[in-house]
């Protein structure tokens, strides 16, 4: 974390909050597909979608209508029959694609759930 803020000094704004974005990335990522449904939890305003990947930090869903960077929001994962239900936050948006969010606050029921789906796919490799 020292080298982040060392090379923030040394690079424009935008280049800086890239390098923080990525260096924020503690898990790995794994492609995955389930229904995502986000709740803007200020506004009410819903976002539904398909997740790309998904890791122990977060989740990517693709939607045509992704939330403003630094909502929070509830999400709901649902494959299978199973959902994993966590408190997020937005933390990028990719205009037509959608928004990666970072996991704030996973629900306890739904931890066991989210730590099977992960184990599987890192198996699956």
């Amino acid at each position: 974390m020292g080298n982040l803020i060392f090379m923030s000094h040394r690079t424009t704004d935008s280049a800086s909050q890239k390098t923080s974005l990525r260096d924020r990335r503690y898990a790995i990522r794994f492609p995955f597909a389930a229904d995502a449904e986000v709740l803007d939890l200020e506004s009410g305003a819903r976002s539904d979608g398909i997740t790309s990947d998904i890791s122990l930090g977060g989740v990517f869903v693709c939607t045509s209508k992704p939330l403003a960077v630094k909502t929070r929001a509830r999400v709901t994962l649902k494959r299978k029959g199973e959902s994993v239900e966590a408190l997020a936050v937005v933390r990028i948006v990719k205009p037509r694609i959608g928004m990666g969010l970072e996991f704030l606050d996973v629900e306890s029921s739904s931890n066991a759930i989210l730590t099977r789906w992960l184990d599987q796919l890192r198996r699956a490799r």
